[in-house]
């Protein structure tokens, strides 16, 4: 995908220097070096194949109204690094509308829709049919989306006044939720450090020195306006301004996906009646693309519904073979360490491919049934393999 998500269970040095450790800082423009038709050094990304010179002179002096972003910005991940899948992010809503004739192929391509995909959201929970079964080694459940607010910019491009403004909304939000997802919230800037390493321990707390969220301005002004807030029971989180304004997690151990979504579903609910409550703000979302993002490979649902399951079936019949069902189930396979992280044991991370032009419903559903079909195959591999 475009970026690595930032994987739960970093245990490294904070606070760490505006930048991050790496010792990349957010590049210069290109219309500052004169405006020429940027080298991409990504040469298979989705931004090498759409970005034609005609679409950069033609674009390359647009600056957004919301947060001024350029094309040059949103590229910048393409032109550093020669790694990227994707390689574009938006600096805000208008991103997507100026800088269409980029966008919209890439958003095409990545998600394999047509122009006349629409996106429809539904968080109803009486909808979903089954569970995980019992019996199954399902060690935890975790769903997340992201959800950006009206009249901010993205991470990439919002100004400081905005973080601020935004990190001021959500903090009062937080004080008016109630029951179970009642909590605290923690800003990053003047944490205290047993109140760090809490959240180091409970792999709650996101971190500076991806060099991709820094190429791609997301960490400007670190770690100012960042913050985490959890309920009581830690089953309930919302991060605020990392890659995406907010990201709302639900998570709690076992295999009960039904609850967990359930509970997502409230407290996103709980974060927009509480924002729109004070400022008249509501989310940002396009009838094509579904929830804006920063990144355009969680446009749609943003959602990303997994567990924690050990599979020592499909483990032994090699991850290549895993890999392969789970694309002809719609599923991704991860190791346990996150997105680069690799691969430990017989514990995989099982998700959702898809994120445009599913519902949220359908997408967990997706999940269910997928992890279900997995396990009762991996019952049948470990026979095979005398396990």
């Amino acid at each position: 995908v475009c970026l690595p998500i930032i994987s739960s269970g970093i245990n490294a040095e904070w606070p760490l220097r505006p930048g991050g450790a790496v010792g990349l800082w957010y590049m210069g423009t290109a219309e500052e070096k004169g405006g020429a038709y940027p080298t991409v050094r990504s040469k298979h990304s989705l931004v090498a194949k759409h970005l034609t010179k005609a679409k950069w002179e033609k674009l390359k002096d647009i600056k957004t109204k919301t947060s001024g972003f350029t094309l040059s910005k949103a590229i910048a991940c393409a032109v550093q690094f020669d790694n990227q899948h994707c390689g574009i992010y938006a600096g805000d809503f208008d991103s997507y509308m100026d800088f269409a004739d980029v966008f919209d192929p890439i958003i095409r391509e990545y998600h394999g829709i047509d122009e006349n995909t629409r996106h429809s959201s539904d968080m109803d929970v009486s909808k979903i049919r089954g569970n995980i079964k019992p019996g199954a080694p399902v060690k935890s459940v975790r769903i997340r989306v992201g959800r950006s607010f009206e009249g901010f910019g993205l991470s990439p491009g919002i100004t400081r006044q905005q973080r601020l403004d935004l990190e001021k909304l959500l903090a009062s939000a937080f004080t008016k939720f109630s029951g179970d997802l009642k909590g605290n919230y923690y800003p990053l800037l003047g944490m205290a450090e047993s109140v760090r390493q809490q959240l180091v321990d409970d792999h709650f707390l996101f971190m500076s020195g991806d060099p991709n969220l820094q190429v791609a301005g997301m960490e400007r002004d670190w770690p100012e306006g960042r913050g985490i807030f959890h309920n009581k029971d830690k089953t309930f989180l919302v991060w605020v301004n990392e890659e995406d304004q907010t990201r709302i997690i639900s998570m709690q151990k076992g295999g009960d996906v039904k609850a967990v979504f359930e509970r997502l579903a409230r407290g996103i609910k709980a974060v927009q009646q509480s924002v729109k409550a004070e400022s008249g703000k509501d989310f940002q979302f396009h009838p094509k693309f579904g929830y804006i993002h920063s990144c355009p490979t969680n446009l749609g649902t943003g959602m990303r519904a997994s567990v924690h399951i050990d599979l020592p079936g499909w483990t032994k019949e090699g991850l290549p073979a895993l890999k392969k069902r789970c694309e002809e189930l719609a599923l991704q396979p991860r190791g346990t360490r996150g997105e680069s992280g690799g691969q430990t044991g017989i514990t995989y991370d099982i998700s959702n491919k898809h994120r445009l032009g599913y519902s949220e419903v359908q997408l967990v559903q997706c999940m269910i049934d997928g992890v279900n079909t997995l396990y009762e195959e991996d019952l049948k591999l470990q026979k095979k393999h005398n396990l």
